[in-house]
């Protein structure tokens, strides 16, 4: 016989998580279930690593593995963004984020848990959809019901994805400036990605 689901914990959400989920909210002119994810997934990724978020400086880095409402969610509970370089997108289709701190090269990477839909019944049980229970149950659940955390180890190079300020060559072929040590010399020839071979367009004549 299955045991009774037992009932909600009062938690309620506190007013930091409440003034990130408003900043959120006015990226996308609404409030939706990943961006609270995202929010979420931050927050618990920097306290693990025992970090102050939303940081100030660059020694956070985030790679989201999906782009979207749950990537701005993470980028404001953190910090992390594509214009201080250090908010990443690796596009699996996940809604996961592994954070690394840039000094101790310590990371963990945070997914939701695959219980949280069930148990967003059970938290908003009033709720007029499944979507509606997601929005507000994610944002009282306990962060151990909610998500999953877990330390890993990067198989990239941190050295070589930050590169050096100030770094600029020229492209051989196409003549094009490339910036963050991102060229490829070939044959004795500097070329950009584009050139050598990893182009993701076409030029029309």
């Amino acid at each position: 016989m299955a045991r009774p689901t037992p009932p909600p914990r009062p938690v309620l959400a506190d007013a930091r998580l409440a003034a990130l989920l408003e900043q959120c909210a006015a990226l996308h002119a609404h409030l939706c279930p990943r961006q609270v994810l995202g929010v979420r997934m931050g927050l618990l990724g920097g306290r693990l690593l025992g970090l102050d978020v939303p940081q100030t400086g660059k020694r956070l880095l985030a790679f989201v593995e999906t782009d979207g409402c749950a990537a701005d969610g993470v980028s404001v509970a953190t910090g992390c963004s594509v214009g201080h370089r250090t908010l990443r997108v690796i596009d699996f289709g996940k809604v996961a984020v592994t954070l690394v701190d840039v000094e101790t090269q310590r990371a963990v990477r945070v997914t939701p848990s695959p219980h949280s839909r069930t148990l967003a019944a059970h938290y908003a049980p009033d709720a007029r959809s499944r979507w509606h229970a997601q929005l507000a149950a994610y944002q009282i659940m306990p962060d151990d019901e909610l998500l999953i955390a877990r330390p890993v180890t990067l198989r990239v190079s941190l050295e070589a994805l930050l590169s050096k300020p100030g770094r600029r060559v020229t492209c051989e072929v196409c003549g094009e400036e490339i910036i963050n040590e991102r060229e490829i010399v070939h044959e004795g020839m500097v070329l950009c990605r584009a050139c050598a071979g990893e182009r993701y367009y076409d030029p029309l004549p």
